[in-house]
This record gives C-alpha cells, sequence and structure tokens, in this order.
C-alpha cells in the first residue's frame, strides 16, 4: 500500500498530522512537494527561504532513508499524474485556506482520494462558530470560542518505508536565507523565545527591543505546528497569555477568509467600496522607499526592503499612513507586503490591513488614524529603532528624531541633517490628511445609504 503526502504550509516531519496518519496506515510513503510555477518567483526572499525549509525537509527524511519528492508544474495536474505513476492508494495533506489552495485542492479532489486534516490552524475555520452556527464575525467573541475548545497535540509517526526518490530536485538559490531553514532551526527559535516570553504583555510593541517570536515566518511555512507553540508557551503568566492571543487571531483571519474568499480584493464592509483613494504615484514610491519624512514610517519601509520582516506595530503604523495619510487603497500596499514578506501569509496579510483600512473585521469605527510621530515617541522611545535603519538621523535625540522639521537649523546642521536634502521634509501634513481621510470615509458611508 502505497500512499503520498503532499507537502504544503507544513514542511516538518514532527506534529505533522497528515505525515503521523499516512506513516501508520500505509507500508509505504512518498513525500511529495509541487512547485508551481505561477508562484514560483526566483531570487525574491520569500522564495529563498523556502529553499532552505525544503531542503532541511529533505534532509530530515534523510532518517527515514527517504527523500523529499519535488515535482514542478500544475499541481492538480502533477499530484493527479503521481498518483497514477505511484499507483498510490491516497494523497494525505493538511489543509489550507486561501482561495488559491481551495481551489487547487478543489482541482485535485474530484480525482484523488484526499485524506485532509487541519494541520495548519490550531481549530479549523469550521470549529468555531456562534451559537448560531455562523462564523463570528468580531474577534473577541470568536477568542471566547476559541479558547473553550478542546485541542491536543498531533500523534506521532509510524513506521512506514519513505520512497528516496528526490523527482526533479530543488532548484538552487543564490542568496542565503534570511532564517535558517528547517524545523530543528524552528524550534531553536521558540525555545529562545520562550525565555523571554514572559514579557510579552508589556514589551511586544516595542520595536527597539528584540521582543517578539520572530516565529510569524515558521508558522507561515509550517516548519513549526500552531498546536506545539501554544502547547509551548502556555498560559502561566500573562505574557504567555497575550501571546497564545496572537495565535487565536492567526486562526480568526484564515476562517475570516476561508468564509469570505472574496476579501482578498474587497471590502468586508461594503459601506467603504465606494472610497474616493487618491493613489498619487509619488506618494506610493515614497512610501515604497521609505522617504516619506515620517521617521518611523520611513524605518519600517527601509526594514521590510533589507529584511523581508516588519515589527508589528511599525506594520500598523505604516499601513495607517499608507492608507489614511496618503489616501491609498488598501490593496496596494496588502500586496507589496505580502510580496517581500518572508511570513507573507494571504489571510494574515489581507485581516490585518482592512483592519487597518477600517473597512474588515474590526470594531472600532474608521476614525482611528494613527499618528506616527506619538506612535514613534511612544514605542521607540529612545529613537533606537529609526536609528538602525535611518542612519541619516542617527546623531539625533530622542526629543528630535520622531519630528525633525521640529528643530531648529543649528540643531539639524548639528546632527548632519539638511531637510529636504539628507533627509525629506514630510510629504504630508499628518494633521490635515487625518481631517481629509475622515470626510474622505464619512461620505463614503453616506453615499452607501
Amino acid at each position: 500500500m502505497t500512499a503520498i503526502v503532499w507537502f504544503r504550509r507544513d514542511l516538518r516531519l514532527r506534529d505533522n498530522p497528515a505525515w503521523a496518519d499516512a506513516t501508520r496506515a500505509h507500508q509505504r510513503v512518498v513525500p511529495l512537494f509541487v512547485i508551481d510555477p505561477r508562484l514560483w518567483r526566483p531570487g525574491e526572499r520569500r522564495t529563498t527561504q523556502l529553499v532552505a525549509h525544503l531542503a532541511a525537509l529533505d534532509a530530515g527524511l534523510g532518517e527515514w532513508d527517504g527523500r523529499l519528492c519535488v515535482r514542478h508544474g500544475a499541481p492538480a495536474e502533477v499530484v493527479r499524474s503521481e498518483v497514477r505513476r505511484l499507483g498510490a492508494d491516497a494523497v494525505y495533506v493538511n489543509d489550507d485556506y486561501s482561495p488559491y489552495a481551495v481551489a487547487r485542492d478543489a482541482a485535485v479532489a474530484g480525482d484523488v482520494p484526499l485524506e485532509r486534516f487541519p494541520g495548519v490552524a490550531i481549530h479549523g475555520p469550521d470549529e468555531v462558530m456562534t451559537a448560531a452556527g455562523t462564523p463570528p464575525k468580531v474577534f473577541t467573541p470568536y477568542h471566547r470560542r476559541w479558547a473553550e475548545l478542546s485541542w491536543g497535540l498531533w500523534p506521532d509517526a509510524g513506521s512506514a518505508s519513505v520512497s528516496s526518490d528526490p523527482g526533479d530536485g530543488l532548484r538552487a538559490e543564490t542568496a542565503p536565507p534570511t532564517l535558517i531553514g528547517g524545523e530543528a532551526a524552528a524550534v531553536s527559535r521558540l525555545a529562545e523565545f520562550l525565555d523571554r516570553v514572559d514579557d510579552y504583555h508589556e514589551v511586544r510593541n516595542r520595536p527597539d527591543l528584540d521582543a517578539t517570536s520572530h516565529l510569524s515566518s515558521d508558522l507561515h511555512f509550517g516548519t513549526l505546528d500552531a498546536r506545539r507553540v501554544r502547547h509551548e508557551v502556555g498560559g502561566s503568566s500573562k505574557g504567555r497569555s497575550a501571546y497564545v492571543r496572537q495565535l487565536a487571531w492567526r486562526d480568526f483571519y484564515l476562517q475570516v477568509m476561508y468564509h469570505n474568499p472574496s476579501s482578498v480584493g474587497r471590502e468586508l464592509r461594503p459601506e467603504y467600496s465606494g472610497i474616493a483613494w487618491i493613489n498619487d504615484a509619488e506618494d506610493i514610491d515614497a512610501w515604497k522607499a521609505g522617504r516619506t519624512g515620517y521617521p518611523i514610517v520611513d524605518a519600517g519601509m527601509r526594514q521590510l526592503a533589507g529584511e523581508g520582516f516588519v515589527h508589528n506595530r511599525v506594520r500598523m503604523i505604516v499601513a495607517s499612513f499608507l492608507v489614511k495619510d496618503l489616501l491609498v487603497d488598501w490593496r496596494i500596499g496588502e500586496r507589496w507586503f505580502r510580496r517581500h514578506l518572508i511570513d507573507g501569509d494571504v489571510a494574515q496579510n489581507v485581516g490585518n490591513w482592512q483592519w487597518v483600512a477600517g473597512t474588515g473585521t474590526d470594531a472600532a469605527p474608521y476614525f482611528r488614524v494613527f499618528n506616527p510621530v506619538s506612535q514613534g515617541r511612544k514605542f521607540d522611545p529612545a529613537g533606537d529603532y529609526v536609528r538602525r535603519y535611518v542612519p541619516e538621523l542617527a546623531e539625533l535625540g530622542a526629543a528630535g528624531i520622531h519630528a525633525p522639521w521640529e528643530l531648529g537649523p543649528l540643531e539639524l546642521a548639528a546632527a548632519g541633517i539638511e531637510l529636504g536634502d539628507t533627509y525629506p521634509e514630510p510629504i504630508v501634513d499628518h494633521a490635515v490628511a487625518r481631517e481629509r481621510v475622515l470626510r474622505v470615509y464619512a461620505a463614503a458611508k453616506e453615499s452607501a445609504g
């Protein structure tokens, strides 16, 4: 009896329900990964990271005297072909919930016996429901029900023999990955976070500190199982409970997208579908390049370009600035983030961008507009985060680094800064922009009736 385990966003052998069940139920297992040319972008940071994880998974299968079989092509066609070639009895998968993944799996399921498991989420999108049997639309009641549901760790793998056919093999990436690839490295990152998680609730919004988990990419690629992370973190302190709440947010956005697949490109709140976006090309380019004249915004965008990662608090600040200060369509920012983030998960990215834009699941009204200066001063109080990514401002003190235009010419000259030359003037007046966006949103809502 032969089974195929089709790896997707579950690039690990431990805590993998599809792998565990297949290796217990079958004599022979073929581990398969399909590279879809439509999604494969050589040289991009996320592709480089994926290759590192796949290479590590292939090495891990060596302990089973096996190899990862890599095929290139349209997934539905490749999987059907492999089932016929191998005479496989079943294909084991851990479900994914993006519109792309749902359509891909539907195309396969009609011809291939799929054994499906919820190994990407802690609780799948049909598990957490309201009393009326509908998916919750607001996070707080969702989280209450999510926390009450029972769950456990996935079982251990069985003793099947594993195929040693490498298939088409991996195409080498010339650049090094952002993170060391594979589940062993991911487990090490989790262990490192556990040493500081108890303070998470107090410092998680501080981009100047090493206070977050750095596990978002591992959760995206599945080198770590979300249930294992929840188990290891536990809830014995406020910091641990606060982090587990973030795992609930992850499941929440997975279920929001699963039940609202059009939200990838359409407002969840239709009353804001008629917002009169400006979408000024020069403003968008300045935002992408980290040249807006607002230091905390520029630091975040430069971190994104240089590292493929942005601290979560800063993600909210830069997103709010694009959407609310510059009146740029949230979809433009969402696509830019998704392209450059190594943890660029569709459900999380879309959910958070719509949250910031006020068009999504947020229970608060649309008039939340982050002030980039006060946000910088509150969460980067000494300016260390800005100095790291905007070195031309490094000589400024904490009092002026988040608003250098407020300083006098002598203070700026002493720090080697000439506004408009070595560092840009603000491209928009935040106070004016705030009043403008409130008018535009109100008009869209009124027009929608």
